[in-house]
């Protein structure tokens, strides 16, 4: 189930239903006893009238049967009876009355249930008509029969209370209902009218109104139960909202509810015109923090800075605990002064939450701006996710990760692009492997007193068919942290073993090629054994292999290192320490590991040698490394006054620009074949840059500088001179300048413009480069 129907669930009505439920049953028992009550009324009052019906036909049957002759005698026979009644002939003329004629006008007809043996014909409707004293209180349907609804019963006997009252104090037992029967008689030339007073018993009023409140307690305890139900859902549902929505060890929001309550408040229109920023904020060295103290007290102050966090938002904001030390803020901004105004205020209030420690948080914020259609108009936001905003965020804040300071940082598109790379890096990657496309170049190493060749470092480049040729910076930090830099490492060796024993069958006078090996991977307790085997495997001697180890791996398992090392040593390869002096420097490593190779770092020579402390620093560790019996390299070397130096100190080797550069393999194989002049390789180097600095000059000229530059040019320059240059470039020279410019073209914008801005200076290993290269040797 996904997150969005989860919390649906969750935040479901569910009383609804029960409302629904309770209003239907009430409505079927309210009908159900307006249907008996109804029922039953009508019984009564047929029962009653039946009774009434049969005395005033019997009547009506004795007075049909005498002939008219008794005339006198039938009427003082009927008269005895005490009834009320009164004949008609068929025009309406009174023939003979016994009491007071009250009939109304109002008449119809009722059901007279069992009583088809009482009249001819099988009868079973009798004509009524209504007394005068009751006109109005019922009435008949269009069929024409008299209703006797309970309304009707009960207005009439409301009527008889209040005459009763009126009259006397004397309670009434009953309720009288005078009505006339008509019955034709003598063929129906006559009518007999006769009253019948349709008595109903204050008993079945009781039991009909017993019914009735019977029906309506039953109703309302029903509806109280219905009631008492669904505040108990309102509160289950609460319960559980507030449980799914709390965070466990903050006690405030969690993730859940900023999913919820963020994506409610950006969708709404009346905010479609407004800016909001998602923030993700990680408390730095948490679990430092956790391990120094507790776990307990980390999560109290866990608690106290959701606390500052929620009191720095309104209502139309949002603040919650993510995970462990992440938290999540939506706020509402009208641009990013604002936001950065609000969010060094939030800082100031984190760093001040303990006074006895020095806490520092991470921010990273990502600007939601208002969304527009074609015409430039705003609308509502529609396709949002707040998943994906806040990972926005968190890429920001990523980037800190490096710092150990509090700061923040904002989203901005070339994170995403960055982040492109860095998975097109690892979608590639195996096939790279598979494919060989990483290949190695190779930066010589010389004598600076012979000026021969005395080594050379084994370099990485990935030289990719789709994604074109790429430098080490731009892949290696990504394969070291996704782990497969033991992968690398192994596939340099595999191909720099293969290449030295390529060039002993060709002749060439080989030199030892260091190869780096990452730190991960020196820790490997079989790691001699795999690189025996792979360098026995390719054939290469095992004294033409150096593998180096940076500085900062001397500061992991020592002993396990020592066990390699002196593996590694046994086994016929040199090793040495890279990159001395680049900050980890420490005379115990010197001391315990037993090193054949000390690599200065680069930084010593990118400054200048001339003054005393400099020269002390390099000449004093040249003399250290002499003492332990170790070579020396200098790496990072651009100038010939740094070469002059460090030739006087007894440096052993160079290696730098001011010599060349890295370089593909069968460029490195001309500089081991005999006769090959490093010195006229400069000289032929250094008069090929002047020319390109002269017609770089000339391009950027006034036109008639540049005309008469040209012909100057043409006119003086001798031709031996150019012939000799161009055939110094175009033999001696390598062109690793041109593989590099290459290299530059290949790689993003922003790195080409740093790369560029590296070897726009006198460059051996300026900052970037050394970057690059140290890059791929970490």
């Amino acid at each position: 189930m996904s997150r969005k129907k989860v919390i649906k669930t969750v935040r479901k009505n569910h009383i609804w239903p029960t409302l629904v439920l309770c209003l239907f049953i009430a409505l079927v028992v309210d009908i159900f006893i307006a249907f008996f009550a109804s029922s039953f009324a009508t019984y009564i009052v047929d029962t009653k009238i039946v009774d009434e019906y049969e005395s005033v036909a019997y009547m009506a049957k004795i007075y049909d049967k005498n002939s008219v002759e008794e005339g006198e005698n039938i009427y003082n026979l009927l008269d005895e009876d005490g009834r009320v009644y009164f004949i008609c002939d068929k025009h309406g003329k009174v023939i003979h009355q016994n009491g007071s004629n009250t009939i109304g006008t109002t008449n119809g007809t009722v059901e007279l249930p069992g009583t088809g043996d009482v009249l001819s014909d099988g009868e079973t409707k009798a004509r009524i008509y209504l007394d005068k004293t009751i006109e109005g209180f019922f009435s008949t349907d269009d069929e024409g029969n008299i209703i006797f609804d309970p309304k009707s019963l009960i207005k009439f006997a409301n009527k008889v209370g209040e005459d009763s009252n009126l009259s006397a104090d004397v309670p009434r037992s009953s309720i009288d209902l005078p009505l006339w029967v008509a019955i034709e008689v003598k063929g129906g030339t006559q009518v007999f009218y006769g009253k019948a007073s349709f008595v109903i018993s204050l008993s079945d009023v009781a039991f009909i109104v017993s019914f009735v409140l019977a029906g309506v307690v039953l109703v309302g305890c029903i509806i109280i139960l219905m009631v008492v139900n669904m505040i108990s859902t309102l509160l289950g549902q609460r319960r559980m909202s507030k449980v799914f929505f709390s965070d466990p060890v903050t006690r405030g929001r969690n993730w859940m509810w900023m999913s919820y309550r963020a994506e409610h408040i950006l969708k709404k229109r009346i905010n479609a015109s407004q800016t909001f920023a998602v923030l993700d904020i990680v408390f730095v060295k948490y679990r430092n923090y956790c391990v120094c103290h507790s776990i307990r007290e980390g999560e109290e102050m866990l608690c106290r800075v959701d606390k500052i966090l929620r009191d720095s938002v309104n209502k139309k904001e949002v603040a919650a605990h993510y995970a462990s030390a992440n938290f999540a803020l939506l706020l509402k901004v009208k641009d990013k002064d604002e936001l950065e105004d609000r969010i060094k205020d939030i800082l100031k209030k984190l760093e001040s939450i303990d006074l006895e420690h020095k806490f520092s948080f991470h921010i990273g914020a990502y600007i939601i701006l208002p969304e527009k259609d074609k015409n430039g108009r705003t609308v509502k936001r529609k396709d949002f996710d707040i998943e994906r905003e806040y990972n926005n965020a968190c890429t920001a804040r990523t980037s800190l990760e490096e710092c150990d300071d509090s700061g923040y940082a904002f989203f901005d598109e070339n994170l995403v692009e960055e982040q492109k790379w860095i998975n097109l890096v690892m979608d590639k990657y195996d096939e790279a492997i598979k494919n060989e496309e990483f290949v190695v170049y190779y930066q010589p190493k010389y004598d600076p007193k012979t000026n021969e060749l005395k080594g050379v470092e084994a370099l990485i480049r990935w030289n990719s068919p789709q994604l074109g040729f790429k430098p080490p910076a731009t892949f290696i930090p990504i394969l070291e942290k996704n782990g497969l830099i033991p992968e690398i490492d192994n596939y340099m060796i595999t191909h720099v073993a293969r290449d030295q024993k390529a060039w002993l069958d060709a002749g060439l006078d080989c030199v030892p090629a260091s190869v780096n090996v990452s730190r991960a991977h020196f820790m490997e307790k079989d790691l001699a054994k795999q690189i025996r085997d792979i360098v026995d495997k390719e054939g290469a001697p095992h004294d033409l292999i150096e593998i180096e180890l940076t500085e900062s791996a001397f500061f992991d398992d020592k002993r396990a290192m020592i066990d390699t090392i002196t593996q590694l040593k046994d086994l016929g390869f040199k090793v040495s320490m890279d990159d001395f002096g680049s900050g980890y420097s420490s005379l115990n490593s010197l001391k315990d590991m037993p090193l054949d190779i000390l690599k200065l770092d680069a930084g010593f020579f990118g400054g200048d040698l001339n003054d005393n402390r400099g020269e002390i620093v390099v000449s004093e560790a040249i003399k250290l490394a002499k003492c332990l019996d170790m070579l020396t390299v200098a790496e990072g070397v651009e100038a010939k006054e740094q070469v002059d130096f460090l030739a006087k100190q007894g440096c052993d080797m160079i290696q730098g620009y001011y010599y060349a550069k890295p370089m593909p393999a069968d460029k490195f194989a001309l500089r081991m074949q005999k006769g090959f002049d490093v010195m006229a390789d400069l000289e032929g180097r250094k008069a090929e840059e002047e020319n390109a600095e002269e017609e770089t000059a000339a391009e950027t000229a006034p036109e008639a500088t540049v005309e008469n530059k040209t012909e100057t040019s043409g006119e003086n320059a001798p031709e031996a001179a150019v012939e000799n240059k161009t055939e110094t470039s175009g033999e001696n020279a390598p062109e690793a300048e041109t593989e590099e410019e290459t290299a530059v073209e290949s790689v993003p914008a922003a790195e080409a413009e740093n790369k560029t801005e590296a070897e726009s200076e006198p460059a051996s290993e300026t900052a970037e480069e050394s970057a690059n290269e140290k890059s791929s040797e970490s």
